[in-house]
């Protein structure tokens, strides 16, 4: 409805403000000026800033685009270090950085967010999000924990059965999401324990081991595979980008190293947590709160499997089948070879994915095994973080900063190879505890590449201690998201993550530095000139 307008000629057509007060008004524009130099303002400044002080101020023995890289570079980390701007846009910004600063063309970049390790990622993710929709993990953890748990109950063996199906769920899906899956299944176990002061110590004792299992076991079941998290697909990208004529690294072939690898250090976590927190009088202490009968109370709710869950069971189980076998050996060539090479193993992730499109789900007439709106929790950020670390990799070579940074590097040349690769994986999992594993990888393997090509040694086996010390995010709970999921549970703290992720990290250096030049050297073939 229309106001009435005045018919005094004399009043306004808008109404008059009084004379502001000259202390409101100072005042006003005080606290505006402190809501917006906070410190995150200063941070998303810091970037641009330093980018333009590299650009005027630092010559680099080489082509502009290579210093202007390095700007570009510093920008990034600087915002990703910060979380000034959210990640998975930082993680875009390259689209826009590089063209502007004349290091590649918008289609150079746009074409590093989608190739085969991204569509690896996003098929492997659908998968996932059904296994969870269909609440499989649960029936998996029950069954599991019920095989473990023992007769009477044994603490070490329990501890054992729920850490490694952590670790096997972790293996086939990202470290968050197996975390995020997981727990529950772990804290409901814990449920049936005491709280507060009627607690016990070796049952307070058991849940933090429990809870460090968890966490620990997402990181280290991910190291298995190439899909179990994103550190193994940036070094996969990056390999495939820096190196188009040498043998790419399969799923297949990852598998034999990755298994043994993740499957020592998982031992060496169960010892540690066992001498630390599952004590002798433990089992006496658990078994009045926890036996198979509670269990299997709990499988039988869940009811017999479905067809719907044996149908994502069936297609989760042909997609492992297909990734293992596209590439053999050279002697036995595998599946791949009928389609002359064409096929990756982010074909079969996105064929196997589509299925559950198809096929039916007889609950509901017309109704699919998935849909479309079961897809919105998909991991958009992990994804643009692939992206981003494949178009710096690219920017890094083709402006020539990777030349520059070789010879800045030629000290090393006379450093054995032995003394260097702990040193590789002890500095790279010392970064990923105050930023991200792919955010520490991405700025930590393209200079170990360049590193290897002075030591004149095949990159792999620098890039592998390297990608996988990322991973060792052991100590503080802001080191990885997974970390965060188990501290949230109120179990643990600070020192019970110290005191665990300090050996196991010594561990998992040891482990990887044995095992890279002999194991590697087989699987990777190192010992073969890099094309």
């Amino acid at each position: 409805m229309d106001h009435p307008i005045s018919d005094d000629p004399k009043s306004p057509l808008l109404p008059l403000n009084h004379d502001p007060d000259p202390i409101q008004q100072s005042q006003s524009f005080l606290s505006g000026l402190k809501s917006t130099l906070t410190l995150k303002t200063l941070f998303v400044l810091l970037g641009p800033l330093l980018c333009t002080i590299i650009c005027l101020y630092v010559k680099l023995d080489g082509p502009v685009a290579s210093r202007n890289m390095l700007a570009v570079l510093v920008w990034v980390f600087a915002w990703w270090l910060t979380e000034a701007v959210p990640m998975p846009i930082t993680s875009m910004s390259p689209l826009f950085l590089f063209p502007l600063f004349g290091i590649a063309s918008a289609d150079d970049v746009a074409h590093s967010y989608m190739d085969d390790v991204i569509a690896l990622v996003l098929g492997s993710f659908i998968l996932a999000l059904a296994v969870e929709h269909y609440n499989i993990h649960r029936r998996l953890a029950l069954n599991i924990t019920m095989l473990f748990c023992g007769d009477p109950l044994n603490p070490p063996l329990l501890l054992l059965g729920i850490c490694a199906t952590t670790a096997f769920v972790s293996m086939w899906m990202h470290n968050v999401a197996a975390a995020v899956i997981m727990m529950p299944v772990a804290t409901g176990i814990l449920q049936r324990f005491p709280v507060g002061p009627d607690q016990s110590v070796a049952v307070s004792k058991f849940c933090r081991a429990v809870v460090l299992g968890v966490i620990y076991s997402t990181a280290i079941g991910g190291m298995s595979t190439l899909t179990g998290t994103g550190v193994n697909l940036i070094l996969v990208g990056m390999w495939k980008s820096y190196f188009p004529e040498a043998e790419p690294i399969s799923f297949s072939t990852w598998f034999f190293f990755g298994f043994p690898l993740a499957l020592l250090i998982f031992l060496a976590l169960w010892v540690i947590l066992c001498c630390l927190y599952c004590s002798r009088n433990s089992s006496q202490a658990l078994s009045g709160y926890l036996d198979k009968a509670h269990l299997k109370r709990e499988l039988e709710m869940l009811g017999p499997m479905v067809f719907a869950e044996k149908m994502v069971l069936a297609v989760f189980s042909m997609l492992i089948v297909l990734w293992m076998t596209r590439s053999i050996t050279d002697d036995i060539p595998g599946w791949g070879a009928l389609f002359k090479g064409r096929a990756g193993d982010g074909t079969v992730s996105v064929m196997m994915a589509t299925l559950l499109f198809i096929i039916p789900n007889k609950k509901q007439k017309g109704e699919k095994l998935m849909d479309w709106n079961k897809c919105k929790k998909l991991p958009w950020n992990i994804i643009l973080l692939l992206g981003a670390g494949f178009a710096i990799a690219d920017g890094v070579r083709t402006s020539g900063l990777a030349d520059i940074l070789s010879k800045a590097l030629d000290f090393l040349e006379a450093v054995p190879y032995f003394a260097i690769a702990p040193a590789v994986c002890l500095i790279s999992s010392t970064i990923t505890e105050f930023t991200s594993n792919n955010s520490t990888t991405t700025l930590v393997v393209p200079l170990l590449i360049q590193i290897a090509k002075i030591m004149h040694i095949n990159p792999l086996l620098l890039m592998v201690p390297g990608a996988i010390g990322a991973q060792f995010s052991f100590l503080l709970p802001t080191g990885t998201p997974s970390n965060i999921v188990g501290f949230t549970t109120g179990h643990i703290e600070i020192q019970d993550m110290i005191k665990t992720g300090l050996p196991l990290k010594i561990a998992g250096i040891a482990v990887l530095s044995l095992l890279m030049p002999t194991l590697g050297a087989y699987v990777f073939g190192t010992n073969e000139p890099v094309q």
